[in-house]
C-alpha cells in the first residue's frame, strides 16, 4: 500500500477517497458538508514522526540519489569514511562545523550508525508488539492514539505527534516517544514550537519565549524537565546511544544534512542558560549536550528577533 500523503518534488500531495458513513462509504450527499468541505478517507498509509526524539537512520538516500539504501551497505561505509571527498557534491559548511564532523566520521562510522539504528528499530517494534499482546487485540482491531502539537504535519507529509496505544482508560503507559527516551534508544530533538511549554499557547507570536527565560522554563515545565533528565541520566549511565564502549558517533540529523549536502538551517537556543542568544545553525555543536538544544526553524527567526532575541556573534 502506498502513502496517503507524500512529497513529490517540492509539493506535498494527498490521496483520498470518499469518506465513511453508516458503516460503509458515504454518498456525495452525506459527505459534502458545505460548499468548501467534503469528508474523505486516506487511500494509503500515514506515517507518524515522533516529536521530541531523533533516532539513527536504518536507510537513507546517498548523495545524488533518491533511492533509500540501508546504512549497513558498503556504499555508506565509503561515504562516511570521508563525506568531504572531492568527488562528492559540495556542501557549504563553516570550518568549525566541518572540523567537528570530521572528528566523528571515518572508518566504522556507518557500522556504528546502523548498529544503533537497528537497536532503536527493534526497541520500538518490541514496545508495539508488547502492547498488541497485552491488549489481546488483533492487528486489525489495534488502535493508536496520536496527540498532535502545534504543527500537525511536516513537509514530507508525515504526521507530527506523541503516539501511544489507544484505550478507554487514562491508565495507558508512557507514549512511544517517551519509551524511546527512557531506554536510551533516541537522542533529544526539541524543535520549537512543538515542545511542551510552547505548543499550547494561542497565537504563535505569544509562544515565542521571553529572552532569557529558557532555563527557567526548562526547569519548571514538568514534561520538558523530565525528558531532559532522562537523556542526562542515560548519558551519565552510558546507556543506548550513549553506550560507553561504542556511543553513537553521528546524530541522525547530522547524517541527513551530510547526505542531502545542505548545511543545517535551524537556529539554536541553549536551554541551560538565561541569555538572549540565537546560536547560528552551523554552531549548534557549541551547545555540548543535546538535551540543552532548542532548535528554532529559520522560518520563525523574525518572530524571535521581534521579541528581543539577538543573533550570537
Amino acid at each position: 500500500m502506498g502513502k496517503a500523503i507524500e512529497r513529490i518534488g517540492n509539493i506535498t500531495v494527498g490521496h483520498v477517497g470518499l469518506g465513511g458513513h453508516g458503516g460503509g462509504i458515504g454518498s456525495v450527499r452525506t459527505l459534502v458538508h458545505d460548499g468548501d468541505t467534503v469528508m474523505v478517507r486516506p487511500l494509503g498509509n500515514l506515517a507518524v514522526r515522533f516529536l521530541g526524539v531523533d533516532t539513527p537512520e536504518i536507510s537513507l538516500p546517498l548523495p545524488g540519489s533518491s533511492a533509500f539504501v540501508r546504512t549497513d551497505h558498503p556504499a555508506w561505509e565509503a561515504f562516511l569514511s570521508d563525506p568531504f571527498a572531492p568527488h562528492l557534491p559540495p556542501i557549504d559548511l563553516d570550518a568549525g562545523l566541518r572540523d567537528y564532523i570530521a572528528a566523528r566520521v571515518g572508518p566504522g562510522c556507518a557500522t556504528n550508525h546502523h548498529r544503533h539504528a537497528e537497536a532503536a528499530e527493534r526497541g520500538l517494534e518490541g514496545e508495539i508488539a508488547s502492547d498488541l499482546a497485552s491488549t489481546g487485540l488483533t492487528p486489525e482491531a489495534f488502535r493508536f492514539y496520536v496527540r498532535f502539537s502545534r504543527e500537525v504535519m511536516d513537509s514530507y507529509g508525515r504526521l507530527l505527534g506523541w503516539i501511544n496505544r489507544e484505550e478507554a482508560s487514562d491508565d495507558r503507559p508512557p507514549t512511544y516517544n517517551h519509551r524511546m527516551m527512557l531506554k536510551g534508544l533516541a537522542l533529544p530533538y526539541f524543535i520549537w514550537p512543538n515542545v511542551a511549554p510552547w505548543r499550547r499557547i494561542g497565537a504563535l507570536r505569544d509562544a515565542v519565549p521571553i529572552p532569557g527565560s529558557q532555563a527557567r522554563i526548562a526547569e519548571t515545565d514538568n514534561r520538558l524537565k523530565q525528558a531532559r533528565e532522562w537523556f542526562r541520566a542515560n548519558r551519565e549511565a552510558g546507556v543506548g546511544v550513549f553506550d560507553t564502549e561504542d556511543p553513537l558517533r553521528l546524530q541522525a540529523f547530522e547524517l541527513r544534512y551530510l547526505t542531502q549536502r545542505k548545511a543545517p538551517n535551524r537556529w539554536v537556543i541553549d536551554l541551560s542558560k538565561a541569555d538572549n542568544l540565537l546560536i547560528d545553525p552551523q554552531r549548534y555543536y557549541t551547545v555540548e549536550n543535546p538535551e540543552d538544544r532548542l532548535f528554532v526553524p529559520d522560518d520563525y527567526l523574525e518572530l524571535f528577533l521581534a521579541k528581543g532575541w539577538q543573533i550570537a556573534r
